[in-house]
């Protein structure tokens, strides 16, 4: 008997050891490129405007949640986009996402698809910076930086609603309705990026958790940024991991795996995932490294905008790559 309750101990103090990283040494070299500061500040501004002068936004603190979508219309607009907006009604109020699209050279026909990248602006009942104030910060920045690039294929932007609870994984989440209604008009995507929770950082030993067992394989510190695929979208995954990494100085990590680890399928991806087009979530891993995940505390000082410029870069090349296969 007490070697099996010693057996058990040791597999019990193996799965929790599993759950932190074990990989201590950073294996991506320091890079070239100097911090970009007025990407930083702007970024910063936006998630500040999101997430404190706005703050809780939700349809049930609806005046918010029409505050923020106001304040992404204008920052779209402002950079030229006609902005496009999908009204439907989840509840007793109007819901919407929204989308600007930057026209490529080439008809959709031609080019075989649409590239998407999105971030959803809901938050779960608190202020919402990193979850999910970052992710349009992001969002913002990159259609602004390619408003004047050239482009083959159709790249568009797309502000999501209701990604939280009480719709999160349900019909009435704001991606699941666009998703389904591209499905409808048989169109095709080349790739979707979705971004998801991508300004916590921290350079500490032991600040980094993950799903049992897959901490053995992954860094020990909270220090990089992750791209999560599923095994249709592992091509997808690779690239885009590749792409952030030439312009970063800090660790980008790819993990392809089922929906079915929690965590993987938690966002907007997963409505492109149930209608079978490729998209990869961008991520910073959010409650596996983030104790202000869904609580008053998630404010936008505790932010890395030097880090997020940097992701802001490596996900434009990223776009402009796909915008022109």
């Amino acid at each position: 008997m007490r070697k099996y309750m010693f057996a058990l101990l040791i597999f019990f103090l193996a799965v929790f050891f599993s759950t932190f990283g074990w990989r201590l040494w950073v294996l991506t070299p320091a890079k070239k490129s100097p911090v970009n500061n007025r990407l930083a500040n702007q970024l910063k501004e936006h998630v500040y405007n999101l997430s404190f002068e706005i703050g809780e936004r939700s349809m049930f603190n609806y005046e918010n949640l029409d505050k923020a979508a106001g304040y992404i219309e204008s920052k779209f607009s402002a950079y030229g986009y006609d902005v496009e907006l999908q009204h439907y009604r989840p509840l007793d109020k109007e819901a919407r996402n929204i989308i600007a699209v930057k026209k490529g050279s080439l008809d959709t026909a031609d080019t075989g698809g649409v590239i998407i990248v999105a971030a959803h602006y809901d938050s779960c009942f608190n202020p919402g910076a990193d979850d999910n104030a970052s992710g349009v910060a992001v969002l913002l920045e990159l259609a602004k930086f390619l408003a004047d690039k050239k482009v083959k294929n159709d790249i568009r932007f797309i502000a999501f609603v209701n990604e939280e609870p009480p719709f999160f994984k349900t019909e009435r989440m704001g991606s699941r309705v666009y998703v389904k209604g591209m499905k409808r008009s048989k169109e095709n995507v080349k790739a979707a990026l979705i971004l998801e929770s991508v300004g916590y950082f921290s350079d500490k030993y032991f600040s980094q958790k993950y799903p049992p067992g897959l901490g053995m394989f992954y860094p020990n510190r909270a220090d990089f940024i992750g791209v999560i695929g599923n095994f249709s979208s592992r091509a997808l995954a690779r690239k885009v991991t590749s792409g952030i990494a030439a312009f970063t100085d800090f660790g980008v990590e790819c993990f392809i795996g089922f929906a079915a680890i929690p965590g993987v399928d938690f966002s907007d991806n997963w409505a492109f995932w149930k209608e079978g087009y490729p998209a990869v979530m961008v991520t910073d891993t959010a409650f596996y490294r983030n104790s202000n995940y869904h609580k008053s505390s998630d404010t936008y000082e505790k932010l890395n905008y030097e880090r997020m410029a940097q992701i802001v870069e490596g996900i434009s090349a990223v776009a402009l790559y796909f915008g022109n296969l």
